[in-house]
């Protein structure tokens, strides 16, 4: 039978709506993309994402582009070289990892674990808002252990004060979403000192945070859009303390794993993140999240409904996949 590639874009309700400070959205279009050898499937799932110049076409476009490789017999290896980093490489480095696994019978988690999956917290997310909407929603969520609040507006502080009230035991990780300037940073980070905020993830505009090695930093700074690849991390680190990895960054688990490995030696923090999709995309980033610190993986508890067989959440508490799923 061969081998053969396929890839289809899917449509998933958001729950309500979803707003950063780029804008809003209620639904989430996902690529899945899947191999399958011998009559064995393995799937993978990406998100195009605007901000990094990805469409859904152009994604699609990539991933069929290799199709007469992946027939030929292409493996992760060679993945590397020949699509470049992003959404469509990780929807195929997955898929991969994924075959492999079912052709072998060995679990994905058994190839790039020293010890067997364990459950993990995940971070629940406040999307952006009028204070008072925010401080509701961390209420309702305030026995989560830990929240994750989007900012990026030219006057936070309301916003920061309204959920550390509704929310006064969580551990709290505020993303600016690029959204802060060199005007305001400094008073930002004073205020989230005052409110025992753990993180601050991307405060400015990637190739605009120079300040960031000049001034005051008394909360950790995160680093999202300013990091894609293991090769960034090293001059990153007089500006950052942590770094979020995300696979649609990456461009798959065979590359965030690298980049783990070397934001460990470089001594950053790690958080492992995702963009807003089904379990299928956060299955993967679920292996690369064990030993983190922080896990930001909530995307289908956003979502109307997720992928059937999904991740099993129990509250903040996110299960490693069944193989039926993925790995």
């Amino acid at each position: 039978m061969g081998r053969y590639l396929e890839a289809t874009a899917e449509i998933f309700p958001v729950a309500g709506s979803f707003t950063i400070s780029r804008g809003s959205r209620t639904e989430v279009v996902v690529i899945a993309c899947s191999i399958t050898e011998n009559g064995v499937r393995g799937k993978g799932e990406c998100v195009p994402y605007t901000r990094y110049g990805e469409s859904i076409d152009g994604v699609l476009a990539d991933i069929r582009a290799v199709s007469d490789a992946v027939s030929g017999g292409l493996d992760r290896s060679q993945l590397q070289h020949i699509m470049k980093p992003g959404a469509a490489r990780n929807a195929v480095d997955c898929a991969l990892w994924d075959l492999e696994a079912k052709l072998s019978g060995t679990r994905v988690s058994s190839r790039v674990l020293a010890a067997p999956p364990k459950p993990i917290v995940t971070a629940y997310t406040i999307s952006l808002g009028e204070p008072h909407i925010m401080a509701a929603k961390a209420a309702d969520n305030a026995m989560r252990p830990l929240l994750k609040i989007k900012t990026g507006t030219q006057d936070d502080e309301a916003r920061l004060r309204a959920v550390r009230a509704a929310a006064p035991q969580a551990t709290i990780i505020v993303d600016a979403n690029e959204g802060w300037t060199d005007e305001n940073v400094e008073h930002h980070f004073a205020v989230a000192k005052e409110l025992n905020i753990a993180l601050i993830e991307q405060p400015l505009p990637a190739g605009k945070d120079a300040i960031l090695a000049q001034i005051e930093r008394p909360v950790a700074i995160c680093a999202d859009e300013s990091v894609h690849l293991t090769a960034d991390l090293a001059a990153l680190r007089d500006r950052y303390d942590a770094i979020n990895i995300k696979l649609d960054k990456t461009g798959g688990l065979t590359e965030a794993l690298l980049m783990k490995r070397e934001a460990e030696h470089l001594g950053y923090t790690i958080m492992v993140g995702c963009m807003l999709g089904t379990s299928l995309g956060m299955a993967p980033a679920l292996m690369l999240a064990q030993g983190t610190a922080y896990a930001d993986l909530d995307g289908p508890l956003l979502l109307a409904r997720d992928r059937i067989p999904g991740l099993r959440y129990e509250g903040s508490l996110v299960y490693p996949p069944e193989p039926n799923l993925w790995g």
